[in-house]
């Protein structure tokens, strides 16, 4: 085994001893990151393609069930799900079908348990019309070529590509890069959020300035972070969620390894966003991210083919 591909294994097999740490952590509804910073942005990004139908969507690959929506809402692909969040987000703001695929078996039956019990509440066994469904589950590793490639043979190609909070635990952005032309449709657009790589993967230094204000009385906090390596970061053993059983692997790349693996498989970059806290989510424990209000916590980007 390459050192590469050890490192890779490393890093899912944590993901799947954190899985229901994680997903008690995250909620099925997400937490403040998903509800305050990503979900915001990926609206922004994404909702008028997701309301919209896409006749290019019924390139549904050679697969006897490609999930084509039959024209109403798109096709979304989810890559690295987790417990389902952002699967399900797509589907409720609008998608006519939604794949969504993990690395790890244990997220995958997490999600498929939340997709399957809200189906049951409905009565509707999650079912469009002509009874095909709205949502399926895959197991796809996005470092495996062999992956990626039987997904857009057997699954065709999507409206719409999401990634939400999982490059930084990816070992290879590579595979991943070269295999969207193939599952991008006409007009398709590729979206991710990650760690933002300045303040939070490169292992910045939270520094807390406090101060008496002899006018005022009150107490000032000025936040601030040391940045001391960027370009050049080892991969971290760090936590996602506190009291999870496993540290996991986390990948540092300064922002232009990151864009790099996609520029050079042909895509274009049409927006992009820095996502900090505001005034509004300040949280009493004074080191929270979320008291960071001047320092991004998350990068938010979407890109295309030309």
């Amino acid at each position: 085994m390459s050192a590469s591909a050890s490192l890779n294994a490393r890093a899912l097999a944590a993901w799947e001893t954190n899985a229901a740490n994680w997903d008690v952590a995250i909620t099925q509804h997400g937490n403040k990151y998903w509800k305050r910073l990503q979900e915001p942005s990926l609206s922004r990004l994404l909702g008028a393609r997701l309301a919209s139908s896409s006749s290019s969507s019924s390139q549904s690959g050679s697969g006897s069930d490609g999930g084509d929506s039959g024209g109403k809402g798109c096709r979304a692909l989810d890559l690295a799900t987790g417990n389902g969040l952002c699967a399900r987000w797509l589907l409720a703001k609008g998608a006519g079908f939604v794949l969504a695929t993990d690395a790890t078996a244990e997220m995958l039956r997490i999600a498929r348990g939340y997709h399957d019990r809200a189906s049951a509440e409905r009565g509707a066994g999650g079912e469009g019309e002509g009874g095909e469904a709205k949502m399926r589950f895959r197991r796809v590793d996005v470092t495996s070529e062999a992956d990626l490639a039987a997904l857009a043979a057997e699954e065709g190609r999507f409206d719409v590509v999401l990634m939400n909070m999982a490059l930084m635990d990816v070992t290879d952005l590579d595979p991943l890069a070269r295999a969207l032309p193939g599952l991008l449709a006409d007009g398709g657009v590729f979206a991710a959020t990650l760690l933002h790589p300045m303040f939070f993967t490169s292992g910045a230094a939270s520094i807390l300035n406090v101060r008496h204000d002899p006018v005022s009385g009150r107490r000032v906090v000025v936040r601030s972070k040391l940045v001391t390596e960027y370009m050049s970061v080892a991969p971290a053993m760090d936590f996602a969620v506190p009291g999870q059983p496993e540290k996991q692997l986390l990948f540092h790349r300064p922002m232009h390894e990151v864009f790099a693996p996609f520029f050079q498989a042909g895509l274009v970059m049409d927006a992009m966003e820095e996502l900090a806290f505001t005034e509004a989510d300040a949280e009493d424990r004074i080191e929270s991210s979320a008291n960071f209000t001047q320092l991004p916590t998350i990068l938010s980007f979407r890109m295309r083919m030309p």
